[in-house]
């Protein structure tokens, strides 16, 4: 899954106008092309590894006893998976905010990818203190990085008019897919089959290299993305100041307490990140839905809205357990020979992306074919179909979970499998989503909505972390059903409201 924020115009015009370009296109996109490839790379990489690391017990005999895992249970690193996911999408919106206000986007991005190759060297230190601070460290690189370098895409281009901005965007997100094939491939490979920590130290050799061909191609982006839009005052500044070290303090007692009380566990962080997660898209919702600045109109598509924000919610909530549920289930009962020929099971981590590639040409494609003959679907039937392409994907995804429950092997095809039917319900809702979010979102929030948008994978993930700590089996035949169940109910329920929804949406289709 990739998606990207597109807010941010050219104000100055582009820095190659008239020289080299890139496919037709400003040359700057090649620098911001490879930056998030790269990136891209370290974050699939860090997925693919990630929970086989945290339930890998003992020493590692290929290592001689340096390359062993954290031991941990599956259900809690899946709790410590789905709060790292829902992490970095919920910090995309704060790291737009620090873009805009305080450091402005080229050097939020520089600042971004440091920040990850540091995490990634970190991740490469044996140990439990390392992994979380390196995971940490990551996280927020990553949530930094991603409004951001969408922003500077953005800024290539002579306004949203330029006939060149979609089709900047559809190379930018190959780059995205591009480096989600690579990573589970090479980071996972070195990982999984030499040592878990030189893997990580893979990783961040892939952001090192995005950070310094970004360094040096910033000549080709534009003079704006050097700039702070909307800079804090003095007096804002300290005020945002005084809140944080307020906060970091209050949370720095309860942890005190907590710990010196001998009751600290590690679902004493999961939990309270999960709540977070979940309540912020809840109040960033309600806050636009009270703001009385609002027009009778917008405040009515906004309704209409909140239809799609929980359907990707629930979306995403399957689509995330690619990196736990289903990445388990190819290590440790799917067959990892292909005509003789074996392979890592974090390979399995490639397949979304590479799906993505195949299929997003065919879908764009059909999707205007379809519009020339006025059959297009509208936005609620394309929505509903990705729920019910979501749901049935784990009611196939049962079958192999039912075959191998006496000790074998099921074929890669039914993996293969599971991934293609997800990446046809993302097709149906990942870019739609972006699109009827600018379409939908009131003038007053035009530049949050995206981010909020990107709240309905913390949202979905945080779901999955506060089910986990309550004791869901995510690799049980039962709780999968329910995850079906649940996406093929609520598919149901926008198709046969589509026209109530339709109705509050207005002039979008």
């Amino acid at each position: 899954m990739a998606s990207s924020l597109t807010k941010g115009t050219a104000e100055q015009g582009t820095p190659d106008s008239g020289g080299k370009t890139f496919f037709g296109h400003p040359r700057g996109l090649a620098t911001l092309f490879m930056t998030e490839m790269w990136e891209r790379f370290s974050f699939y990489g860090m997925r693919a590894l990630l929970v086989l690391y945290l339930i890998s017990g003992g020493p590692d005999a290929k290592t001689g006893g340096q390359g062993g895992g954290l031991a941990m249970s599956l259900a809690t690193a899946s709790a410590i998976y789905s709060v790292y996911m829902a992490t970095v999408y919920l910090l995309a919106m704060p790291g737009g905010w620090i873009g805009d206000r305080i450091w402005g986007p080229r050097k939020t991005v520089a600042i971004a990818a440091s920040v990850i190759v540091c995490g990634h060297l970190v991740l490469a230190i044996p140990g439990a203190p390392t992994f979380f601070v390196g995971m940490v460290l990551v996280a927020v690189g990553s949530g930094l990085l991603k409004a951001n370098i969408s922003t500077m895409v953005g800024q290539l281009y002579d306004g949203p008019q330029d006939p060149r901005r979609d089709s900047g965007f559809s190379i930018f997100y190959i780059g995205i897919n591009v480096g989600g094939v690579a990573a589970p491939i090479a980071v996972g490979t070195v990982g999984q089959t030499i040592n878990w920590h030189l893997g990580f130290a893979v990783a961040a050799l892939g952001m090192a290299l995005g950070l310094i061909q970004f360094l040096i191609g910033t000549r080709h982006l534009n003079p704006v993305s050097s700039q702070v839009p909307t800079p804090l005052e003095r007096e804002e500044r300290n005020a945002w100041l005084r809140k944080g070290l307020i906060w970091v303090a209050v949370a720095a007692v309860f942890y005190i307490v907590v710990v010196s009380a001998g009751l600290f566990t590690i679902n004493w962080a999961l939990i309270p990140i999960a709540l977070i997660g979940l309540f912020t898209p809840i109040a960033v919702l309600f806050r636009i839905k009270r703001d009385k600045e609002l027009t009778d109109v917008e405040q009515t598509k906004m309704s209409g809205y909140i239809w799609f924000f929980v359907a990707a919610a629930v979306f995403f909530m399957i689509f995330d357990q690619a990196g736990s549920t289903l990445n388990v289930f190819a290590d440790k009962n799917t067959a990892s020979k292909v005509l003789g020929l074996g392979f890592p099971s974090s390979w399995f981590q490639s397949v979304n992306s590479a799906w993505v590639m195949v299929l997003a040409p065919f879908f764009a494609w059909m999707w205007m074919a379809l519009n020339r003959r006025g059959k297009e679907p509208t936005t609620t039937v394309k929505f509903a179909t990705a729920m019910l392409l979501i749901g049935a994907s784990y009611v196939i995804f049962i079958v192999p979970m039912l075959m191998t429950q006496d000790g074998s092997k099921a074929s890669p095809m039914w993996l293969l499998t599971v991934y293609m039917v997800q990446t046809m319900g993302e097709m149906c809702l990942s870019p739609v989503g972006l699109s009827v979010t600018t379409k939908l979102a009131p003038q007053k929030y035009a530049s949050q909505m995206l981010g909020v948008w990107f709240l309905a994978v913390t949202a979905g993930d945080c779901v999955v972390t506060l089910a986990v700590t309550a004791g869901a089996d995510l690799n049980g035949v039962a709780v999968i059903a329910v995850e079906a169940a649940l996406a093929a109910l609520a598919g149901v329920a926008i198709y046969f409201n589509r026209k109530k929804v339709s109705a509050l949406l207005g002039d979008v289709r």
